[in-house]
């Protein structure tokens, strides 16, 4: 066994030629390119109980050799995943299986007929692979880049493969990331986070592919620098995997849950003080806020059952395209990615920041809340009409409280936690309708936002947390 780490891109067909020809690859580049085609035959039941035992397993062809692989299935983040893999020379196209035995077989598939294992779909490719090799640091650093281009083929369905693998021989991870980082800045990289065997069972299966990482046991000891990882790799890989599945099927509620997710994000960066300076997120926060200026309209007009919504709903496809064939989302992602794997929000932190990491969640979650309540203008009833701007200018503050009560309102030692966050919800609803409905409308919206207002203010919580 072997524990396999790599970072997985999509890629134009156009992109493959730049990046064989592309100087950091060329000047790290050991011996030539080599270029073959393989093809892959996977097996499962008619279930499909490998799938759900996420392993994968499969008999590939290169050449005149047979090599029969089992795979775990790993967690996989912007691209970057783990997994353990079990790799066989075999005589032929037909499984052996005798070689599945109980030193890499799941003991959850303890009881199956493997007998019952059959062909499911095949990957076939061709592959132009090489070795680069360099100095990071104390360490050399030694990788196989592949450039793949070919299809999957499942039950009568097909999806094209065009990507970039970067394989890690040597070496640590982050080197790894460096490097799609560096390719990012030139080419236009999409991190993917789906294997070519789930790309196989989601021919079958639009649903198969999980769109969640597993949640993370938040506990009242969590400190505040656990959260900013955690929390991050979560709203970073949810995100990732929403995009790839918009991507793949174009469905609107898709799009509506990516831009929540980018939208949740972005409030990630501004709720944990000095724990988290403003200084190592600047390369983050101005790309998110640009993609945000292109989707979050389009969201909010496309709630509507009208010609107006329909065409933001049409629209949103070809603006999502645009924005992934832009080197900005490889470098935005790729870059979080590394900044994650390298507590880069811990460079350059005064003392009071590494305080601040060091509080438990109760402690940091009061003191953030409050601090954003307390800043928070609601609406009252004896505010002018024309006061509706300085609501509307609440609306970052009401995504972060967002942030910080739809995951950790469990924790907040305040009566009605959930309450709160239900009824900040329904003001945030308000105020993203009021740009939107005709003038004619407009004032019995203002009386809503009003009595909205109205209702917080009278929470227990609320009172609390001004107190």
């Amino acid at each position: 066994m072997v524990k396999e780490t790599e970072i997985k891109l999509r890629v134009s067909p156009s992109a493959l030629a730049v990046l064989r020809q592309h100087p950091l690859l060329n000047e790290r580049l050991v011996g030539d390119w080599q270029t073959g085609t393989l093809y892959n035959q996977y097996y499962d039941t008619a279930a499909r109980d490998l799938a759900a035992a996420r392993v994968a397993l499969r008999v590939r062809r290169d050449g005149e050799q047979f090599i029969q692989t089992l795979k775990s299935k790993g967690q996989s983040v912007a691209g970057l995943s783990e997994r353990n893999e079990w790799d066989w020379p075999v005589g032929g196209p037909a499984l052996d299986l005798t070689l599945l035995d109980d030193s890499c077989w799941p003991a959850s598939l303890a009881g199956l007929d493997k007998l019952s294992l059959q062909p499911m779909f095949t990957t076939d490719f061709q592959r132009t692979k090489a070795i680069l090799r360099w100095q990071r640091g104390e360490e050399q650093v030694e990788v196989e880049a592949a450039l793949d281009q070919g299809e999957v083929l499942a039950d009568g369905r097909a999806e094209p493969i065009c990507e970039l693998e970067l394989e890690l021989r040597s070496g640590s991870p982050a080197a790894l990331l460096e490097l799609a980082v560096s390719l990012a800045g030139d080419v236009s990289l999409m991190p993917c986070d789906i294997s070519k065997a789930e790309r196989g069972y989601r021919l079958y299966d639009p649903a198969s592919y999980e769109l969640q990482l597993e949640a993370h046991p938040w506990s009242a000891a969590t400190p505040v620098d656990e959260i900013v990882a955690a929390a991050g790799w979560q709203l970073l890989g949810h995100s990732q995997r929403l995009a790839e599945q918009y991507r793949f099927s174009g469905q609107w509620r898709l799009f509506r849950d990516l831009v929540s997710q980018l939208v949740s994000l972005r409030a990630f960066f501004s709720v944990f003080d000095l724990a988290v300076p403003r200084s190592t997120s600047r390369d983050f926060v101005p790309v998110l806020d640009e993609l945000l200026q292109q989707y979050r309209p389009l969201v909010l007009a496309g709630w509507a059952d009208d010609e107006e919504g329909r065409a933001a709903r049409e629209q949103a496809p070809a603006v999502f395209e645009r924005s992934v064939d832009d080197p900005a989302w490889g470098q935005l992602f790729l870059s979080l990615a590394l900044w994650l794997h390298e507590a880069g929000w811990k460079n350059g932190r005064p003392p009071r920041g590494d305080r601040v990491g060091a509080l438990t969640l109760p402690r940091w979650l009061l003191a953030a809340v409050a601090r954003e309540i307390q800043e928070l203008r609601v609406p009252h009833q004896n505010d002018a009409d024309d006061e509706v701007n300085v609501w509307l200018d609440q609306q970052p503050r009401l995504q972060r409280l967002a942030f910080l009560l739809s995951g950790f309102r469990q924790f907040l030692e305040v009566p009605e936690a959930d309450r709160l966050y239900g009824e900040l919800n329904k003001l945030q609803a308000l105020l993203e309708q009021y740009p939107l409905v005709e003038p004619d409308v407009q004032p019995g919206l203002l009386a809503a936002l009003r009595k909205q207002g109205q209702k917080i203010r009278r929470l227990d919580a609320w009172r609390e947390l001004n107190g």
